[in-house]
């Protein structure tokens, strides 16, 4: 896999061409806070386009035909076009053609971003629509992060704490689709404390969420806030025995159960008139353990 490194005096970050997915992130001189895949999850932070979750029977519908989708679409295995880089910035491109056209019947461009400054990586999704019909979509981030922080801090000493209370019910998922019943959120107050059961039934999907930011932190670790003003619902997923957790963006959720009809009818996505484009922004910020 190609890889390019942009960096500021306090943070390094590598992206692979591969999916355009983030690969490393590191404050100068501290230990590795990204997920580096392993047998519970192979990847580190795939980009999601355009479905998040599953389609029921793994097909998309449209206009009478079905298309094979499997989860999360259909660039994350896609060998992205490197447009530019420099110390502290690099871009990417992705064209449709004739394999992404076989699971998603619609042209598309997809350029993704990634800038550093200061102990701050921000990524930018621009999507384009390059046929001459509408589409929707959805789009969102995976990145996967350490966990536990620092090599000897107990897992349970880790929490994520929201910008504000989300005392609001969560969605679950059964076989990669949405449940119909909401559930009771796990937050408690703003704040959401780590274990390994949480995830006993799949990720835990913030449909409504009320923040727009996240810290992710534990005594004595560094502190991971991430920001999603661009995406409105939040997944936060783990698999034991993997020692990560994921914290993300999104536009959209998985299918519900029982979706039935045409994709552009899916709840949920962001639609794009021909030649129309939607950037969506997100970013990663660190602090250095205290």
């Amino acid at each position: 896999m190609d890889l390019h490194a942009i960096a500021s005096d306090e943070l390094r970050v590598e992206i692979g061409s591969v999916g355009a997915e983030l690969r490393s992130l590191r404050l100068a001189g501290g230990s590795e806070l990204l997920w580096q895949g392993g047998q519970a999850w192979g990847r580190r932070a795939p980009i999601l386009f355009p479905i998040i979750g599953r389609m029921p029977g793994d097909e998309l519908e449209h206009d009478g035909r079905r298309y094979p989708i499997g989860q999360h679409g259909v660039v994350r295995d896609r060998r992205f076009e490197l447009l530019g880089i420099s110390a502290a910035e690099a871009r990417f491109a992705l064209e449709s053609d004739q394999e992404t056209l076989r699971h998603f019947p619609f042209p598309f461009r997809l350029e993704v971003g990634y800038s550093v400054e200061g102990t701050r990586l921000t990524v930018e999704q621009t999507v384009t629509n390059t046929a001459d019909s509408p589409f929707s979509a959805s789009l969102g981030g995976h990145p996967g992060f350490a966990w536990p922080l620092s090599p000897g801090i107990p897992r349970e000493e880790h929490s994520i704490v929201f910008a504000r209370p989300e005392p609001e019910p969560i969605r679950r998922l059964a076989d990669g689709l949405l449940l119909p019943g909401p559930q009771p959120s796990p937050v408690e107050g703003d704040t959401l404390r780590l274990r390994d059961e949480l995830f006993a039934a799949d990720a835990i999907v913030f449909d409504e969420p009320r923040s727009r930011s996240v810290r992710y932190s534990a005594p004595g670790a560094p502190a991971i806030t991430v920001d999603f003003p661009d995406f409105p619902q939040l997944g936060i997923w783990s698999r034991a025995p993997g020692e990560f957790v994921c914290i993300e963006p999104w536009f959209g959720t998985t299918a519900p159960q029982g979706f039935e009809g045409d994709y552009a009818a899916k709840p949920g996505q962001f639609r794009l008139e021909p030649t129309a484009s939607r950037s969506f922004r997100y970013g990663i910020g660190i602090e250095a353990p205290k």
